[in-house]
């Protein structure tokens, strides 16, 4: 098998050329370009794309021929498994970032390619940010990824599925890279203070010091050697203990994206731990929302849906405090409003829970949908309109504040659901109470 992913002939492998290699050997690049792995046996992690004949490895290795979409979090991977791309094809290997390159690029490298098709060579096209491409952009592409005149690998640290075109998303492999483990991101440290293209063992850094680093990472590897670099450059004695690497980063990683699927997933967790009545959990999401600048608006919104989504009538209280939030929000602003959206969070989730508002609604809109709107019955209608009285509108209307207790018993739904209970009370907080009393109401009314 050739050690290239695509023959070229008449050009034998030669394996560390281009840019990145060079960057790598230089004493100069970043730690985290240094470290970057040669061969897919120093990648650490990402092991369920990595085994024997998967499809990235496939790839890598110069069998596989199939476009890819690396998706995942920042640090984890994709642009290292580009590199390795770019070894196995030699010379026939282009990149774009999508933070510059528009669509005259794009056709620029697809001529190249189209070119080079024609005698016998095919060529990796390397897009970074992809989904930061417009989808005239992207459109651009889809001809020449179908027909494998380039073949597309793009690197995004969103969900596919929100941010590239259909089109182009069936036409590619879509690889989801996950988050390194605590331990993935110790043996990159580890290796990297070892290495002679790292810290060459010129080092010592403390188990404290490993640990903080690990801990403010996030699960992103170039974000930890990105910390070791800086914590040994302020080293004066050739030590890393935990004060110098706290002096360093002072603030771990907080992955979130306001488009993508972290911002859905993190809403999500948001709504349901509050729904769960886990009121710790629901402040950990809100306070990772604040923390990676999520729109407060958006969470208050949320927070007064929930309040009759999930609360209900069981804490009628719950709507005027998530309300409350959100006029706060609106004419105080951040970072104050923080604290009135965490009232409110709290408030919904140690208030008593009732779905009855929802699913009355539901059964109600359903019967509409099939068809039972009925008439209204004639002693509701208008009657204050000229010649209302002589179609019969009105007549027979009972005027419940003349009757004991201000309810009385007549019709008011069209006959067709004469008898239907939409509103299911539940024994949850108020709502016991509401419960017993719409009972009592229903008899009244109804004359039963």
């Amino acid at each position: 098998m050739s050690d290239q992913l695509f023959d070229v002939p008449g050009e034998p492998a030669e394996p560390e050329r281009g840019l990145d290699a060079v960057v790598r050997r230089d004493p100069g690049a970043p730690l985290a370009v240094r470290m970057r792995p040669r061969s897919l046996d120093e990648v650490i992690g990402q092991q369920h794309l990595l085994g024997p004949g998967s499809p990235l490895r496939r790839l890598v290795e110069g069998s596989g021929a199939a476009s890819v979409l690396l998706y995942g979090p920042p640090g984890t991977g994709k642009t290292t498994l580009a590199s390795l791309l770019s070894q196995a094809t030699g010379r026939r290997f282009e990149a774009l970032s999508a933070l510059s390159a528009g669509v005259k690029e794009v056709r620029a490298v697809i001529d190249l390619a189209r070119k080079r098709l024609a005698v016998g060579e095919q060529t990796v096209l390397f897009i970074d940010e992809v989904h930061r491409f417009s989808k005239t952009q992207q459109d651009a592409l889809l001809a020449a990824v179908e027909n494998r005149i380039v073949l597309l690998v793009g690197a995004t640290t969103e969900n596919p599925s929100f941010s590239v075109v259909s089109p182009l998303l069936s036409r590619s492999l879509v690889l989801q890279l996950q988050s390194l483990t605590t331990d993935d991101i110790r043996t990159v440290l580890e290796r990297a203070i070892a290495d002679e293209r790292g810290l060459a063992g010129e080092y010592t850094v403390t188990e404290e010091a490993l640990d903080h680093i690990v801990r403010v990472a996030g699960g992103d590897a170039r974000r930890a050697l990105t910390a070791l670099e800086a914590s040994a450059e302020s080293s004066l004695d050739g030590t890393v203990d935990l004060e110098l690497v706290e002096a360093s980063v002072d603030k771990a990683a907080v992955r979130y994206d306001r488009a993508g699927d972290q911002h859905y997933d993190v809403i999500s967790a948001f709504i349901k731990s509050i729904r769960g009545s886990d009121v710790d959990a629901a402040l950990h999401y809100l306070a990772r929302m604040l923390t990676a600048g999520e729109d407060p608006r958006f969470i208050a919104r949320r927070l007064m849906i929930h309040a009759s989504e999930d609360v209900g009538m069981a804490d009628p209280m719950a709507l005027q405090t998530a309300t409350a939030a959100a006029q706060v929000v609106q004419l105080v602003g951040l970072p104050e409003a923080k604290l009135a959206l965490a009232q409110a969070t709290i408030h919904l989730a140690t208030a008593p829970k009732s779905g009855a508002v929802t699913s009355a609604l539901a059964a109600a809109m359903s019967d509409i949908t099939a068809g039972k709107a009925g008439a209204v019955p004639p002693h509701l209608r208008d009657g204050h309109y000229a010649g209302a009285k002589a179609l019969g509108n009105a007549k027979g209307y009972k005027f419940p504040h003349n009757h004991r207790g201000g309810v009385v018993a007549q019709q008011y739904p069209p006959d067709e659901i004469v008898g239907t209970d939409y509103y299911e009370p539940t024994d949850h907080g108020f709502e016991r109470e509401v419960g017993s009393r719409v009972s009592k109401l229903r008899r009244i009314i109804r004359g039963s």
